[in-house]
């Protein structure tokens, strides 16, 4: 009992030990000013970038444009940092903006106001647990999750993205889901707001068309386009005193600290939209992290990038910050304006600080509907467009898993789209390595793993001995009969769960009774030590005995 104590301790010690290894920014550090000139540039670029972006993302969620530009600010100091990617700009993005302003139905004050105060608190515990989440490795999961699953989870939340703007739009105050959004679709139509309208429309088609319009005058090209959007909106507004609602009053200097408090609703209710958020950023960083390795021909450190986006998102909650991620957009933008390391990100941050700190009174006179359009387009580029044209030449499997996931994640809520979302991965998962252990099985025939000597059998199965692979097992097993012993050789298995060790301990169990002698080779290594830590060995070699004195 000792002895498996003190290896249960080693063993943990050694796991934490490579995890504080895997997590270490120290690599994020080297070279960090070796190209700090273009990092500089092309941090200041980004900035501008994740400007709008930042405040449209605030009033989209309900938590105001200032939480928005402190989650920017958080994910571009901290994020950049202790992160993954070098070249990773970390902020909130357009599906973790959703999903929070949907989780903040549900968690409103008396006056109908959003619960600040419980909505730092779940983007402060996410953090927490994504950082538990990169001591346990979970990074390298992304690597298995199926690509319609991703798909239909990305369509679904652009889709809730432009449902949930399309008020805003109008002139109208945000609707609190979708279905009220399309309910009240016949009343918004009829009561919409002209100078609302005319702005929304006029910034949308700037957006959509600006790609066109940046390629014709070059000096536009530097400039981005919800930047543009964002100034040419507000000036319009301001100058014609256009009657449309805006950002309002924004407090200028450092933000107020917001102290996690668990006193007003219950454990899980906190727990479970902290899950919830923290799923979704596992999600969304590295599958950018997937792009930008592509880009810059380097390779990101999965777990490291959900430490740095733990830490940024337990950094958010105490100032009062959105949710971050890493975001595709601003990355890519990031690395075509010349970042190279890390420096580039945290200048970015650098700059919303100062933006936030001084020009608080300029955000003020952002005109909503500007802000409502931007969200919109964004919605519309976070739709899967590889995957929806041809969604209906689909394999049947990956059609289904696509549909679910899009559908509940737009009509029901975003926390059981990502349960369903996993299950399915998983249940996929699963299937396919079945499969693959099937196929290696009928490929090598029986004869390799099942051999005859004098009436003498040696069973010797390959690879993973796993639940998807246990019926495979007995069937082989079932047909040894009439035999006087067999050797049961596990050399070969590089990997045993609690089910196959179970299904062996029956194996075993069977054989005996019908008076066959079971021998089983382990050599030392993981497989071993499983069937050592679950006694196993131990009952074997008792029931052994036990036959012996009763034939005796």
């Amino acid at each position: 009992m000792g002895n498996n104590r003190g290896s249960i301790g080693s063993e943990l010690y050694e796991f934490f030990k490579d995890s504080l290894e895997q997590v270490n920014p120290r690599e994020n550090f080297k070279g960090i000013f070796s190209n700090w000139r273009k990092d500089l540039l092309a941090g200041v670029t980004v900035a501008f970038i994740a400007l709008p972006l930042a405040l449209a993302f605030g009033v989209g969620s309900g938590l105001g444009a200032m939480s928005g530009l402190w989650g920017a600010i958080a994910g571009g100091l901290i994020g950049s940092l202790f992160g993954g990617s070098r070249i990773g700009v970390s902020g909130p993005t357009g599906p973790k903006m959703a999903q929070l302003a949907v989780i903040m139905i549900g968690y409103q004050l008396a006056s109908g106001a959003p619960d600040i105060t419980f909505a730092f608190t779940i983007i402060f515990l996410s953090g927490v647990i994504l950082v538990a989440l990169s001591f346990l490795k979970v990074g390298r999961l992304i690597y298995y999750t199926p690509y319609s699953v991703i798909a239909g989870f990305m369509c679904g939340i652009g889709v809730l993205v432009i449902i949930l703007e399309l008020d805003p739009l109008l002139g109208l105050p945000n609707a609190k889901n979708v279905m009220d959004v399309l309910k009240g679709l016949p009343y918004a139509i009829t009561h919409f707001r002209p100078h609302s309208v005319e702005l929304s429309l006029g910034t949308l088609a700037l957006l959509f068309a600006y790609p066109k319009i940046s390629k014709r005058i070059s000096f536009l090209r530097g400039i981005p386009g919800t930047l543009l959007a964002l100034v040419v909106g507000s000036l319009v507004a301001n100058f014609f005193g256009l009657d449309v609602d805006f950002i309002g009053n924004i407090p200028v200097g450092l933000p107020e600290l917001h102290m996690p408090s668990f006193t007003s609703y219950t454990f899980s209710d906190y727990l479970l939209p902290s899950l919830s958020l923290a799923g979704l950023a596992v999600f969304d960083s590295l599958l950018t992290c997937l792009v930008n390795d592509n880009l810059s021909n380097d390779k990101h450190n999965s777990d490291r990038e959900l430490f740095g986006q733990g830490l940024a998102n337990i950094f958010a909650g105490l100032i009062g910050g959105l949710t971050t991620a890493t975001a595709t957009m601003r990355s890519v933008a990031l690395f075509k304006s010349g970042g190279r390391t890390v420096f580039a990100s945290f200048v970015h941050g650098l700059v919303l600080l100062a933006i936030a700190v001084f020009l608080g009174p300029v955000a003020a006179k952002i005109p909503l509907p500007c802000l409502a359009a931007i969200l919109f387009k964004v919605g519309v580029d976070i739709i899967d467009y590889r995957v929806v044209p041809i969604a209906h030449k689909l394999p049947v499997s990956d059609l289904i898993v696509f549909i679910t996931v899009l559908v509940v994640t737009v009509v029901e809520d975003l926390l059981v789209a990502m349960g369903i979302g996993m299950a399915l991965a998983c249940f996929r998962f699963v299937q396919e390595i079945t499969k693959v252990y099937k196929y290696e099985l009928d490929k090598d025939s029986n004869t390799e793993e099942l051999s005859e000597r004098d009436g003498n059998v040696t069973f010797s199965p390959k690879g993973p001995l796993f639940f998807g692979s246990v019926q495979k097992i007995n069937n082989v097993l079932s047909g040894v009969s009439n035999q006087k012993s067999i050797l049961i050789d596990l050399s070969n298995v590089v990997f045993i769960d609690l089910s196959g060790a179970f299904a062996l301990d029956d194996a075993v169990k069977n054989f005996r009774e019908r008076g066959v002698v079971v021998e089983i080779y382990s050599p030392k290594g993981e497989v071993n030590k499983v069937l050592e830590n679950l006694n196993l060995y131990k009952k074997w070699q008792e029931e052994c005995e036990a036959k012996l004195q009763l034939a005796v």
